[in-house]
């Protein structure tokens, strides 16, 4: 948790959240969200400043430092304004809504994010990251306060003007569209796209800075499954392999870095999220699946080494983040001097840690303007091959030095202060996390990572269902209660899904089903078809919201629509299958306009519009045929095939409810047997689980 700087504490003080602690000591008069500061702000005639951010961004604890913990700079702004603080993580509809007033007024966005609104929440100014004194043109607190004072005070009608059209055209802007009938020419259209984005040299999409979108990545796997286009399997390979090489990768602590500020993958901007930890997971497992390469597996299981190690709580729940700084500096955790090397590493390591991981006495790690800071990055130069060479080692020396390397400096690292943890346990996220677990579980055949997904999900059924059954946000241990978002039902919804698929637990399938209708409930919108972010009774700002683009983590849209499908296609029900094609139909104007920014849409899509199967595996789960099958499937890359199994010798009378065309399956001749069915019309069954798969994919199957 963090720690409350000493001294006089204003209201954030009683917060669970993390990064409202970190304000708590500010001088800064901050409230937390409530309808009663949009009530102190009417009766003192005084406009909100609003703040958003995160508990661990960089520019967020910047602009704490420099203007929220100044007295000169509190005092304007506690005169001219009510101030409100905000964790983008605790309240992501504040967030995205305010986020999308900064970016059309603006023309970009960031946190920390800066709004300006009338007591109406109605906002007329916005940006991000302000210094306290004017610097290279950007304007500093120090002068936008008294400018934003006197056009509040002297042309209040003009002021009232601008943010009623701001709203309005906000309003707008996030309407729904009507439905309409997706292309089936979108597919492609998203894989040409991403083609003509993607960088050839480099790996990922764009240029600097370059964030790890997993959703394209899971996108172009698919299409690859469906299509057999080998550019896009290689656009897939040759960026994880870039990031798995570069300085965004942790190479002793394992894990990814939030992204990376340049093209190359090698500066990170160093915080870690738990969403990119979990999305790289089912990256690098479904990679594994599908190209069978040993470096895909490996990374996986890094990764979630580092997530089982330092973000798993005792309890079983993960929490949300660690912070890039610790001692004031960005990134000093994960660098080393020259010097530090040379004083822990022997002779031969120090020679082997230049040679593999780019080292310098300079540093490789520079500041903004380019100079050296002393400091280095390890990282893996581009064309390493997957077994890196050493200083004149055969491969098993160079293994067993790197391994050594690997011991001290970690050890080394145990001894420095450590970033800030977020410790807050998020109900999406978690699901995120659940699904990686038990897609790895299943792929690389580990029951441990099934057993963590477990405990993660009791973790949430004891600590984030309430009384009634519906779903928290997230737990700060104790404090108050932030209820779900449709992105907590959609996420837990995947995690769910993909457990049951490793552990064919029957309880598993009947919570997949009733978090599907409480979504449906809570969340649909049943004019217009898809989900908004918030349910019927929340006290949003302005409009409720119905996001649908994907940023660093798919919309919950997105993620809605794919677990409907399934779960619909598995179970028979054609309710669920509606849903899913309506949130399909509502979003199909605007995935028409720019369809990389919905790949993961566009993968559910992909899965409406083609034919997909269901597996039935009839047989005991302790005897050998069966488990062929089972792990024939699981290790697979099958990403749209769902599956379920019947014990025969102890049948689970629920299992035939919630799958009733499974009643009349049998083993056959007394062994296990498959069925394979599309459109809920089953194939004859099969003992041979080589021929299932021949069925499901019509090719040899890789990885396994």
């Amino acid at each position: 948790m963090a720690e409350i700087s000493e001294g006089k504490t204003n209201r954030l003080a009683g917060s669970g959240s993390p990064y409202l602690l970190q304000h708590a000591g500010n001088p800064v008069d901050w409230h937390p969200w409530s309808p009663e500061v949009f009530l102190k702000a009417r009766s003192e005639d005084k406009p909100v400043f609003l703040s958003i951010g995160y508990s661990t961004c960089h520019w967020c604890h910047v602009m704490e430092k420099e203007s929220f913990s100044d007295p000169e700079v509190a005092a304007m702004m506690n005169e001219t304004f009510v101030c409100v603080k905000v964790d983008r993580e605790e309240r992501p509809d504040v967030d995205h809504l305010y986020m999308t007033v900064c970016q059309l007024l603006t023309g970009s966005g960031g946190w920390p994010l800066t709004i300006v609104m009338t007591p109406d929440r109605e906002p007329f100014f916005a940006g991000t990251y302000f210094p306290r004194e004017d610097r290279y043109g950007q304007p500093g607190m120090m002068q936008i306060i008294p400018e934003i004072k006197e056009l509040w005070e002297g042309d209040r009608e003009k002021v009232y003007s601008n943010a009623r059209e701001i709203s309005e055209g906000i309003r707008t802007f996030m309407a729904p569209d009507l439905p309409a009938s997706p292309g089936d020419h979108l597919s492609e259209r998203t894989y040409l796209s991403l083609a003509d984005q993607y960088d050839s040299r480099h790996g990922g999409f764009g240029s600097a800075p370059k964030f790890p979108v997993f959703s394209n990545l899971l996108f172009l796997m698919r299409y690859w499954g469906r299509t057999g286009e080998s550019q896009a399997l290689a656009m897939v390979r040759q960026t994880l392999d870039a990031m798995r090489k570069g300085g965004i990768y942790d190479h002793m602590g394992y894990g990814l870095h939030r992204y990376s500020t340049d093209e190359r993958w090698f500066a990170p901007h160093f915080e870690k999220m738990l969403y990119d930890q979990a999305l790289a997971v089912l990256a690098y497992t479904e990679a594994f699946g599908a190209t069978g390469e040993e470096q895909f597996r490996e990374t996986a299981r890094e990764i979630l080494s580092y997530a089982l190690r330092d973000l798993q709580s005792p309890e079983g729940g993960f929490y949300s983040a660690e912070d890039a700084d610790s001692e004031g500096e960005e990134g000093k955790f994960y660098t080393w001097t020259a010097g530090e090397l040379d004083e822990l590493l022997d002779e031969e390591e120090a020679l082997a840690v230049k040679e593999v991981y780019n080292t310098s006495d300079a540093g490789n790690f520079l500041t903004g303007s380019g100079q050296p800071t002393g400091r280095n990055i390890l990282y893996l130069s581009p064309d390493t091959k997957s077994h890196p060479e050493g200083p004149g080692m055969s491969s098993n020396q160079l293994d067993n030095t790197l391994k050594r390397i690997r011991e001290k400096l970690m050890a080394a690292r145990a001894s420095r202060v450590r970033p800030m943890r977020d410790d807050k346990i998020m109900t999406d996220w978690n699901g995120l996390m659940i699904a990686a677990l038990a897609k790895a579980a299943g792929a690389f055949q580990e029951s441990s990572y099934a057993d963590a997904a477990e405990k993660a999900l009791g973790f949430i059924q004891r600590n984030l269902m309430d009384k009634k059954g519906g779903l928290l946000h997230l737990h700060y241990g104790e404090g108050e209660e932030v209820a779900a978002f449709l992105d907590d039902y959609a996420y837990l919804l995947w995690g769910v899904l993909e457990l049951h698929q490793y552990t064919y637990r029957a309880d598993l399938l009947t919570l997949a089903l009733r978090l599907a209708s409480e979504m449906v409930d809570q969340f649909g919108d049943t004019e217009n078809g898809g989900f908004f972010l918030t349910p019927g009774d929340n006290n949003s700002p302005l409009t409720r919201q119905k996001p649908s683009f994907d940023g660093a983590i798919p919309s919950g849209n997105a993620v809605a629509a794919m677990s409907l499908l399934r779960l619909s296609r598995l179970t028979a029900r054609q309710d669920l299958e509606e849903e899913g094609h309506k949130t399909l139909r509502a979003f199909a104007t605007e995935m028409e306009t720019g369809p990389a920014g919905f790949t993961h849409m566009i993968s559910a899509l992909d899965m409406a519009q083609n034919s997909t199967a269901e597996v039935i595996i009839v047989g005991d789960p302790h005897k050998d045929d069966t488990k062929r099958f089972i792990q024939a499937m699981q290790r697979s890359y099958l990403p749209t095939v769902t599956s379920a199994l019947v014990d025969p010798g102890a049948p689970d009378p629920a299992i035939k409810e919630l799958i009733p065309y499974v009643s009349d399956m049998k083993t056959v001749d007394g062994k296990a047997a498959a069925y394979v069915c599309r459109n809920f019309t089953c194939l004859p069954p099969t003992t041979d689980p080589q021929e299932m798969l021949g069925t499901l994919s019509g090719k040899k199957v890789s990885g396994s």
